[in-house]
Formats: structure tokens, C-alpha cells, sequence
């Protein structure tokens, strides 16, 4: 980025003679604004930022030393400051110290004096920068920190404080989760290519929110998650452009997905009065991300219309959900199908009301992760909902039917015996065998969860937990090492090996080895060559 330089003088021939002294551009530097007094600078200083000026002392209506004074005991501007004089006088240039003056130079102004001038400006202030993006990563680190306590309800002394200190809110304000959606494979896609779409889809979010950018918050948890993140709203930021709530989600929604190539999702959490109570409106996020899948397909979720209804009108079928639930637990189809016929057959005869079916799914989804829950106490409760958001939105049923019902509750007792069969370290040790035996194959993770019986996005979230990328990456890189052996022990023609490890398309092969390795492949061989000679 260029030094913005003012030049301050009453005389033009000098002000002239400094721009054409030396190629300011060449020294990355750009003349912002020439003023010939220190009032007409000022005015300017109001409105405008440079980074250093270059003032004459003497000077009618205001003198050089009377803006440096103004400006720095008004903290109008921390611009670096050079005074230009024709006198050589201790007192002018002690005083000019006093108020953080860089330089005191005499004129006729040299050439080498001026580049020494600019140059250490230019120094100063790259480490000025580097200095203050230091300080703001640290303070970001730290606020992203204080949000996830509050997120989890924690809100000892200090979080609370740093949290309102660099995120004001007004009242209103709801944790709003957004997401990419409507890929049935994206476990499937390189970990590259998921951040590269999450990075676009957050700069998006932020090009929209101009000033308000700092409340999208990435990684707030420390655990990344390749295909969304979290926005915290408050009432201000719609009422400041004259929109109401869900005008104001539509309009980021659409900025949101723009370039993408698929659709996003908004799952916008309850509204709190304030953020001490955002822990709130966070697990109602997280409710409405397992919920959505019983729900009409929307791109934006509101938590007060997905989740909550007016109990007094709306009568909960204990006995035939009991019953269902039961079923899952003990995998009987029979029964599954029988106790989904009755909880409709019940729901009829009430009306088969949106609230109806609302607040019995509700309950249903309720009961149903508290039991996953309990059959393997190393789950958490956020992993059981994302199962249930992934499954339930496969379902090539429509949402909340009778027959979506039933699928539904049939795959998820078949979730609960992989659950109590600790069902994850065999199927993984299954998939390191298939990678091993066939990875020069069209393997996906798609197939695989079809052949050991095992849901395609649970199979994704144990394989991501325990090596800690997806399967593609995982895959990729057995290739990469096992290409990298023949180069070492064959003489087989590049394109002879890409193919042998299940590269079809050589120049694909060849980034993806540069990618790993270092260097393309044919370097690779060479290098061994001469290291073992």
C-alpha cells in the first residue's frame, strides 16, 4: 500500500520543487493533497487520513508548528510529521520533538534528505502495521474465545466485557448459522476445494455487511467445519438500512451464494435481548439444523416458526410417540411401521395441523438424540443432530409425511445398533483396507457406506474426526505416496504411473504431486537419482 504525503508550504515554486524533487511514485508514495497553510491542512485532516506531512514552520494563518501542536493534542492525526525550516533554531525543533515531530529539515531541501525522509516513514510505518495486525489477531483470537464460552453459557468476569467492548450489540440479537446446502456428497470434495467455497461464501457475507463484517465469526469453536459458519445479528443493522428482519436475511442470503454454484441455508436462531443470553439462541440453531429436515425446504429457517407453537392448542400424543420410540430403540419394523401409522391416524383426527405435526416431531426428535445419546457416551449431542440434519434431508419422500416418517425412523434404529456396536472403528479399519487394496479404483465414500451398511455422512463425520480430513484428501494422498514408490523403484513413464494409481488425467496428477511433494514427479525421481549416487 503507498505512503499517502501531505506537503504543507505558503510558498507554490517550493511545494512544486517537492513534488518534482524526487519520483514519489517509484518510492511508493503518493501526494494525497498540497495545502498552503496549516488551516487549510487541517480541515483536511478532519475528514482524511495520510500518513506522513511534510510542513514550512512559518506559515500565515497557521504555522507549521501550530498544526503539529493541534493535531496531536486533539488526536486529529498520528500521521508521521517532518518540519521544514529555514531556521536553524534548537528552540523550533525542541519544541517540534515535544510533540512527536519524526523529523526537523532545514531547507533548501536535498534529494538524499528527502528519500532518507521517506524511507524511514515507509519503514516506521511497515512495522507500525505489522505491529497493529498483530494486536488485532491477538484480540480477535481472544474474542472468538470469550464468544465460544458464551456460546456454551459461560460468561465468568472479563468475557462478558471483552465481548461488548469490540462487538457492540443492540438488542435483538440472534446466532445465525449459514451453511452450503443441497450437495448430497460433500464429504466427497477435496478439503481444498470445501474451504475455498466456505471462504468465498464468508467474504460474500461480509462484502454485504460492509462495516458490520466483524460479526461474522469463523472457526468459533476451533473445530473447523468446511461448509459453514456463524453471524451474529442484532436489530440495528436491519433498522440502520430500513429493512425489516427476514428482508434483511433475504438480501444477505442472496449475497451470500453469490458465484457459488449452490444453494445456501440460514438457520436463524431465537432472539435474545441481549448477548449474555446468546447461548440461547445458538442451541436454538443448532435445534433447527436437525428439525429442518421435517420441515418444507426453505433457504432461510426462523427458530419461532420452525420449532415453537402455542401448546395450549396443540395436544402432544405421548402414548403413540412412546411407542414409536420404543420401536427405534428395539430396530422392530413392524412396530416402526405400525406406531407411525397410529401418531398420523392420531394427528388426523386433531386436524393434521402444521403446529400439530411441529410440536410432535419436535418431541419425537427430542427423545430420539437423547437416546443416541445414551448408547455411546463418547457422542455428543451436536454430532446426533448433524446426523439427523444430513439423513433426514436425503429423503426422497416429502418432509414430514407419513412415509418420510417411517424411512426416517427405520434408518435411525439402525444408527443406534452402529451406536452400541461402537460401529466405527471396525467400519474405519474396513475403509483403510479398501484405500490400501484398491485405491487405484473409482472409490467414494458414498459406495463404501453402502457396502459395510453404514450411513454416507455419519461414515464421513467418524472418518474426519479420526484422521482429521475428509475421505478425498485421505484418498489422494495414499495415491500420491504410493506414485511416489514407483518413481523411486520403476522406470515407468509418468503418465504410465498417474494411470496405475488412479490418476486418468496426467496434468491432474502431476499439481496434486507438486501439491504434496514439493516439486512435479519427474524432479522427484531425479532428486532420489542423485541423492543416492
Amino acid at each position: 500500500m503507498k505512503l499517502k504525503v501531505m506537503l504543507i508550504d505558503d510558498e507554490p515554486f517550493i511545494l512544486q520543487g517537492l513534488t518534482l524533487l524526487i519520483d514519489w511514485e517509484k518510492e511508493g508514495c503518493e501526494i494525497v493533497r498540497t495545502a498552503a497553510n496549516g488551516m487549510e491542512a487541517l480541515d483536511y485532516l478532519t475528514e482524511h487520513t495520510v500518513d506522513l506531512i511534510l510542513a514550512d514552520i512559518e506559515m500565515p494563518v497557521m504555522t507549521g508548528l501550530e498544526l503539529l501542536e493541534k493535531i496531536r493534542s486533539e488526536n486529529i492525526s498520528d500521521a508521521y510529521f517532518a518540519i521544514l525550516s529555514g531556521y536553524n533554531d534548537f528552540s523550533y525543533a525542541q519544541k517540534a520533538i515535544r510533540y512527536s515531530c519524526m523529523e526537523y529539515i532545514l531547507k533548501p531541501v536535498s534529494r538524499d534528505s528527502l528519500l532518507e525522509l521517506i524511507r524511514k516513514a515507509a519503514k516506521q510505518k511497515e512495522l507500525t502495521d505489522r505491529e497493529e495486525e498483530k494486536k488485532k489477531t491477538l484480540q480477535r483470537s481472544y474474542l472468538i474465545r470469550n464468544l465460544a464460552a458464551l456460546m456454551h453459557g459461560k460468561t465468568q468476569e472479563g468475557v462478558l466485557e471483552n465481548v461488548r467492548e469490540q462487538l457492540p450489540f443492540s438488542s435483538g440479537v440472534r446466532y445465525v448459522q449459514i451453511l452450503l446446502d443441497g450437495m448430497e456428497n460433500l464429504e466427497e470434495l477435496e478439503d481444498q476445494k470445501l474451504r475455498g467455497l466456505r471462504n468465498r461464501m464468508i467474504e460474500n457475507c461480509r462484502l454485504f455487511l460492509d462495516r458490520d463484517r466483524e460479526y461474522c465469526i469463523k472457526d468459533i469453536f476451533g473445530n473447523e467445519d468446511e461448509y459453514e459458519f456463524s453471524f451474529l445479528y442484532c436489530t440495528r443493522m436491519a433498522e440502520e438500512r430500513g429493512l425489516t428482519l427476514e428482508t434483511f436475511m433475504e438480501q444477505m442470503l442472496s449475497a451470500a451464494g453469490c458465484g457459488l454454484g449452490m444453494p445456501v441455508t440460514f438457520l436463524v436462531g431465537k432472539e435474545v435481548e441481549d448477548i449474555a443470553r446468546i447461548s440461547n439462541s445458538y442451541s436454538s440453531a443448532c435445534i433447527l439444523k436437525s428439525f429442518k429436515g421435517f420441515r418444507p425446504e426453505k433457504s432461510i429457517y426462523y427458530y419461532e416458526k420452525e420449532v415453537q407453537v402455542n401448546q395450549s392448542k396443540v395436544v402432544l400424543c405421548k402414548q403413540s410417540l412412546d411407542r414409536l420410540i420404543r420401536a427405534v430403540e428395539q430396530n422392530d419394523r413392524g412396530e416402526i411401521n405400525c406406531s407411525v401409522d397410529d401418531l398420523f391416524t392420531e394427528m388426523e383426527k386433531m386436524g393434521l395441523t402444521a403446529d400439530t405435526v411441529s410440536m410432535n416431531t419436535n418431541y419425537l426428535l427430542f427423545q430420539l438424540i437423547h437416546l443416541a445419546v445414551e448408547q455411546d457416551e463418547t457422542i455428543d449431542q451436536e454430532e446426533v443432530m448433524l446426523y439427523i440434519s444430513d439423513n433426514v434431508s436425503e429423503a426422497d419422500s416429502s418432509r414430514g409425511s407419513r412415509a418420510h416418517l417411517r424411512r426416517f425412523a427405520c434408518e435411525y434404529a439402525e444408527y443406534l445398533i452402529q451406536l452400541r456396536k461402537n460401529v466405527s472403528r471396525g467400519v474405519l479399519l474396513d475403509v483403510e483396507r479398501e484405500v490400501k487394496e484398491h485405491f487405484a479404483e473409482n472409490l467414494t465414500l458414498k459406495e463404501l457406506s453402502k457396502k459395510y451398511y453404514v450411513n454416507s455422512s455419519y461414515l464421513g463425520q467418524i472418518f474426519r474426526k479420526k484422521y482429521g480430513q475428509s475421505f478425498k484428501d485421505y484418498l489422494n494422498n495414499h495415491r500420491i505416496s504410493e506414485a511416489a514408490q514407483l518413481l523411486l523403484k520403476t522406470d515407468k513413464k509418468i503418465s504410465v504411473i498417474a494411470d496405475e494409481v488412479g490418476y486418468h488425467d496426467t496434468d491432474y496428477f502431476i499439481s496434486r504431486f507438486i501439491e504434496q511433494k514439493g516439486c512435479t514427479p519427474a524432479r522427484y525421481r531425479k532428486n532420489a537419482g542423485e541423492t543416492i549416487n
